[in-house]
């Protein structure tokens, strides 16, 4: 079903979680990879060593920073002569219940989720889709989550941050479609990755569990097929889609 042979795939964030499940899928199916981080260089490189094919590449990067986004977008073009599929994932989860912290904290946690969250992606998305709409093609998922729409009382700005992927995803999927460039949305619930690995293993690890009637939290591979459904060639009219993946824990009509 997925065929990816010698596609250009750019994954922001994608060292650990569900961007290595997402550049693991990718690779298994053909395609080459291009994986960004900011800190982890030693599981970047890693990474790339263990996935199957060759020209995958690792680029360090703070895609919040305008120029650094331009500039992985302009070296994955001189690499490879092409970009097709960009796979904006790289996130953060920054506590900050109003009712415990100060206003200097409040304004430090929404500045910082806003800039990982919204802002990174925002430049991404500028710069790849100035590209494909100069070659009349391509696609772009941005990763979401389900408490876009469920609310996040402890981390209100992740769940806006969030909530601004969507809108600015549906706003491109419509921008974009008279250039045959589609733009999707892949919401997550909670996913078992590194990063909520002390939440899992604390007291209240069932009862996240428990959210779902599943009684388990996502696998980071159940989004990374979720990601190469609408990336694969022919899902095209699925444009300004978002796809709930949470296992039944939050459902809206």
């Amino acid at each position: 079903m997925y065929q990816f042979k010698k596609k250009i795939v750019l994954i922001t964030g994608g060292s650990r979680g569900i961007g290595k499940a997402i550049a693991e899928s990718f690779a298994l199916h053909g395609a080459h990879v291009v994986i960004t981080y900011k800190k982890e260089k030693d599981k970047a490189e890693e990474l790339i060593a263990s996935l199957p094919g060759k020209k995958h590449i690792c680029i360090q990067s703070d895609v919040t920073i305008d120029g650094e986004a331009k500039a992985v977008i302009t070296k994955v073009i001189c690499k490879f002569g092409a970009l097709d599929i960009v796979i904006n994932n790289a996130g953060m989860y920054i506590n900050h219940p109003i009712a415990k912290i100060t206003f200097k904290e409040w304004q430090a946690a929404w500045s910082t989720t806003l800039e990982t969250n919204l802002i990174g992606p925002a430049n991404i998305c500028y710069y790849a889709a100035k590209y494909m709409m100069s070659v009349k093609r391509g696609k772009i998922i941005n990763i979401s989550s389900r408490g876009a729409n469920r609310g996040e009382p402890n981390a209100p700005a992740y769940g806006a941050s969030k909530a601004g992927i969507n809108a600015m995803s549906q706003s491109l999927a419509i921008a974009l479609a008279p250039h045959n460039v589609f733009v999707g949305v892949v919401a997550p619930g909670f996913v078992e990755t590194d990063m909520a690995a002390s939440s899992l293993k604390g007291k209240q690890g069932q009862a996240i569990k428990n959210q779902s009637p599943m009684q388990r939290v996502g696998k980071p591979e159940e989004i990374a097929k979720a990601v190469l459904m609408l990336s694969v060639d022919g899902m095209d009219y699925a444009t300004g889609a978002i796809i709930d993946l949470n296992g039944a824990s939050y459902l809206r009509s």
